[in-house]
């Protein structure tokens, strides 16, 4: 069987117009460990500004259904834009186990779904049911399927749309993933199944986050030549000499074009302890839907600024600030909890 490459697809950037947003409803305790019923507000809001521009796609498991409808109407989501599957799931992060959609830049831009292997991050939780979503979601839409065989994860890949992908040495090049792979045969499957031509290589990711390192709480593309990169400005925090290693290798780095990429700088917000232990609370975990950027806050100063920082960077876009300082509990973000279905026909668009 050939591979999406060689059949002509590539991975879109986040800011290509969307058909739809797919999620997988937050049911499970285990997941936000006695935060559940506080994620479900910010988590609606979510979905709602979602559908002002978009399909919104969301995994069920049949016993919630009832229960997700109920909250979509509270939440006065307009219904016409949601659509919802009866699956079994294990956690809500459909960065990571949803499906990888590729497309075919040609007349009727055909569509294909990705399904890399999922495995909780190094087999840190149960999986088997997530495992199975983006198979199911490709036999429900008719959809090519490609099965790579080896461990992956959409919050560990970040692209420009234009051949070039950012990842973390941590989290690719752990063990607890693909321990029988070397750093370029990785980097073939990443050419082969995502139709990519380069890949950046960054260092760690940050303090708190049990993904081992994800480049989506880190550095994002914000259009194909501009990058923005997470800082921390108190030397004495944890993330403080990661975070500056990451921006030191930014800098020498150079695109496809051979330019050197545009880096905006992000702050972090102030940390967010829960029990005694630090979360992965990042403003990069922002996603991007149709008509407007949604950035996680943490009511703290930086909120504010960071905003500011991304409205001057999408331009064309709504900023919509949504409190995460609960969902962040579950060690993510919004873009971790989203993964983008584009359209089919649609053109280029800078971001």
């Amino acid at each position: 069987m050939n591979t999406p490459f060689e059949d002509g697809y590539r991975f879109p950037a986040e800011w290509e117009p969307h058909e739809a947003t797919w999620l997988t409803y937050p049911h499970s305790d285990d997941s936000f460990p006695g935060k559940l019923e506080s994620v479900y507000p910010p988590y609606m809001q979510f979905i709602a500004e979602i559908a002002k521009s978009e399909k919104v796609r969301i995994n069920v498991p049949p016993a919630y259904k009832g229960r997700l409808m109920h909250q979509l109407d509270e939440a006065h989501v307009d219904g016409r834009q949601v659509e919802i599957f009866e699956r079994e799931s294990n956690d809500v992060w459909c960065r990571d186990h949803g499906p990888a959609f590729v497309v075919k830049d040609i007349p009727g831009r055909q569509k294909a779904i990705v399904d890399w292997e999922f495995n909780a991050w190094g087999n840190k939780y149960p999986h088997d049911a997530d495992n199975r979503i983006a198979g199911a979601i490709a036999a429900d839409f008719d959809l090519p399927l490609y099965r790579p065989g080896i461990v992956m994860e959409g919050g560990s890949v970040e692209f420009n749309g234009q051949g070039t992908l950012l990842t973390t040495r941590a989290c690719l090049l752990h063990p607890n993933r693909n321990p029988n792979l070397n750093r370029q045969q990785i980097e073939q499957y990443l050419h082969d199944y995502y139709g990519v031509r380069q890949v950046l290589w960054l260092g760690e990711g940050i303090d708190g986050d049990d993904t081992d390192g994800h480049v989506d709480d880190v550095t994002r593309f914000a259009g194909a030549g501009t990058i923005i990169t997470a800082v921390e400005t108190d030397r004495n925090d944890v993330n403080y000499e990661p975070l500056q290693e990451n921006l030191r290798a930014l800098r020498c780095m150079r695109l496809l074009n051979g330019r050197q990429p545009d880096i905006m700088e992000l702050p972090m917000p102030l940390p967010v302890i829960h029990n005694g232990r630090r979360l992965p609370a990042s403003y990069a975990n922002f996603y991007i839907a149709n008509d407007a950027v949604i950035v996680p806050t943490f009511r703290c100063p930086q909120d504010d600024r960071a905003m500011q920082i991304l409205a001057a960077c999408f331009t064309g876009r709504r900023i919509v600030g949504i409190d995460s300082t609960d969902i962040v509990w579950g060690f993510g973000s919004f873009h971790c909890l989203s993964q983008q279905e584009p359209v089919s026909g649609c053109f280029w668009n800078e971001n």
